[in-house]
């Protein structure tokens, strides 16, 4: 069960998957941008869903469980971001970022474990990002929701172990998705998604680790491993974190220009 299937990482994800015979109930807001990416079957289920809705969640996972006697997997991949600094945000920014972000994975996450602990077996691998271990100015309120999904799933996952559910946290750095083209829109607010030193990770990369993920069940799994360090060091150290962040946002605002604003 795949939410947010109908582009981007999620997109990605769920072909890879059919293209191996998995049994797939995939969900989506945009129910068009989803039936135009996958064509539905017995064995490939689309539904249109909103995340923020508990009924929603509750009618998703009893779909699965009719259709296909079980749930294994809950990928909760549907997520959302409005660049922005907080002076210039609005109650409906917040309230934005945090349901979709936030509500909808502990909503998925709780769904899905409520079946899962019956069953005796299940792995729920929840999208984060780095931007969920480091703090990023000028993305505070997506920084905030995903911070808020780290949290959740890491103590999620440690009341489940003995109930043989696993709950995964899958946290890559800037990837190259509509996402992207959002933050493009706002340069100053997020130079430091752009910091890395290498190009954007591509949707491949991102399933790559996918299957890491699916085989080792880590509590959190950091793409790349190098990036999610200095993310973790920039947390603990937040008086550090602060100094280094001007520096590194020159460099994003200057990898901006080179590699984008030129086209």
């Amino acid at each position: 069960m795949i939410t947010g299937a109908a582009s981007g990482i999620g997109r990605q994800l769920a072909t890879g998957l059919a293209q191996q015979g998995a049994r797939l109930l995939l969900a989506d807001l945009n129910i068009e941008a989803l039936r135009a990416a996958f064509s539905e079957s017995d064995d490939l289920l689309l539904r249109q869903m909103d995340v923020t809705s508990e009924a929603d969640w509750a009618e998703l996972v009893e779909t699965a469980v009719k259709a296909f006697g079980q749930l294994d997997y809950c990928v909760n991949n549907a997520g959302v971001i409005r660049p922005g600094f907080l002076l210039d945000s609005t109650p409906e920014h917040i309230r934005y970022h945090m349901e979709v972000n936030a509500l909808g994975v502990m909503y998925g996450t709780h769904f899905s474990a409520r079946v899962m602990a019956r069953q005796g077996h299940g792995h729920i691998i929840n999208m984060a990002s780095l931007a969920s271990i480091a703090p990023v100015q000028g993305l505070s309120l997506y920084s905030g929701s995903k911070f808020a999904v780290r949290g959740f799933s890491l103590a999620a996952g440690y009341e489940l172990e003995d109930k043989g559910v696993h709950v995964s946290l899958l946290s890559p750095d800037l990837v190259h998705t509509n996402m992207l083209d959002v933050q493009l829109q706002y340069p100053e607010e997020s130079a430091l998604s752009f910091s890395g030193g290498a190009q954007p990770l591509t949707v491949q990369d991102v399933e790559r680790a996918f299957y890491q993920v699916l085989r080792q069940k880590p509590r959190e799994y950091c793409l790349p491993s190098s990036r999610g360090w200095l993310a973790k060091i920039g947390s603990a150290f937040p008086g550090l974190g602060a100094k280094i962040g001007k520096i590194v946002k020159k460099q994003g605002l200057n990898r901006i220009k080179k590699r984008y604003q030129k086209r």
